[in-house]
């Protein structure tokens, strides 16, 4: 089991990961009521499992439906609601037991609800546990923006057990595994490394080894969030890959893409980059496009129109007075933010990418 330490404005708290690791929600104690946020398939699957290992005897869960339509000010509402009317007062708990869209909705309710209440994170994917349910970051979506609304608002704990992992599609799996890759570049050689060896045939039931590469790509990040909780400027390094990714989800209404799917081609794009930029070395960008390959097949980019995605880059909600501030691999393990960079090398970039150079 590793505990990582969080610090935050509203004080320190742990991740906690490992087999196991919902046990530690026997530690969040006083509260007059508990609440768990979660999906049907999910709770069906493995809620027994989390109310033994808690202690929470008895409990019915808030469902949503499973998706990112979940993720909206409705359903927000719709919690907040539930939470009303089952007796839910500012001495309760909220547990967001899911995915990204559960982790997110969840955290922005608890953040809003009677202004504020407790709640915890039990993340139930890759992505989740190596990043989204990290940082106190909560959102809803408006329309096609994603995450546009939402506040920053630190968990009293994060448990987050691999096994859970066992029951993941692939697709939703490998979604995971570009995001430890972006975790990965932003470490060094020693993780980079590390995952090179391991991540050929890696699978959800690999429980041991996904142990072990949740809890350090999530140091990365708990690292970073702690010294730059509300993206002042450093944790800034943490959207490596989004910035194109952001816009390839969009571009294709958010239903070509996984979000970690999108992230693993916008890694390749902005490798591809700052290859074209001169700050990054062939060598480098090689290691880095076959890692993200290993990983398994991504939906193609065929179709996307160019001057869609490009269009859409400044719309990015990290934009800065429309100007973008891009996050550049340097080497395995350094990074560059900066907003010069001209926009024929980001369009030249696309098409290099587009039609399969990825680097050299």
């Amino acid at each position: 089991m590793r505990r990582l330490q969080v610090k935050s404005r509203a004080g320190e708290y742990q991740v906690i990961v490992g087999c196991g690791a919902w046990r530690a929600l026997h530690r969040l104690k006083g509260y007059s009521s508990v609440f768990i946020l979660t999906e049907i398939s999910l709770w069906e699957r493995w809620g027994n499992d989390l109310l033994r290992d808690a202690g929470w005897a008895g409990l019915s869960p808030i469902l949503v439906p499973s998706g990112e339509s979940s993720k909206s000010l409705s359903m927000a509402g719709y919690v907040a609601s539930e939470l009303l009317e089952n007796g839910a007062d500012r001495r309760s708990l909220l547990v967001a037991f899911g995915g990204g869209v559960v982790g997110d909705l969840g955290g922005f309710v608890a953040s809003t609800y009677m202004r504020g209440i407790d709640y915890a994170q039990a993340p139930t994917t890759v992505l989740a546990q190596v990043d989204s349910a990290l940082g106190g970051k909560t959102a809803v979506n408006i329309r096609a923006m994603k995450n546009l609304i939402g506040t920053f608002y630190a968990p009293r704990m994060v448990v987050s057990d691999p096994t859970v992992l066992a029951s993941l599609p692939s697709r939703a799996f490998r979604s995971g595994i570009y995001e430890a890759v972006k975790h990965a570049i932003l470490s060094g050689p020693g993780l980079f490394g590390w995952l090179e060896d391991k991540v050929a045939g890696l699978r959800p039931d690999h429980t041991q080894i996904l142990a072990t590469l949740v809890a350090r790509a999530a140091q990365v990040k708990v690292d970073v969030v702690s010294r730059d909780e509300r993206e002042a400027d450093l944790r800034r390094i943490l959207n490596l890959g989004h910035t194109y990714g952001h816009a390839l989800e969009e571009a294709t209404g958010y239903r070509r893409f996984l979000h970690g799917e999108a992230v693993g081609w916008g890694l390749l794009l902005v490798t591809r980059l700052a290859e074209r930029l001169g700050v990054l070395d062939p060598a480098a960008g090689k290691r880095i496009a076959e890692l993200v390959r290993d990983v398994g097949p991504l939906p193609p980019l065929r179709g996307i129109g160019e001057q869609k995605v490009l269009g859409l880059l400044p719309r990015d909600k990290k934009a800065i007075g429309g100007k973008i501030h891009w996050v550049l691999p340097e080497d395995i393990g350094k990074v560059r933010v900066t907003s010069e960079v001209p926009d024929e090398a980001v369009a030249m970039a696309f098409r290099d990418v587009q039609r399969g150079v990825l680097n050299g």
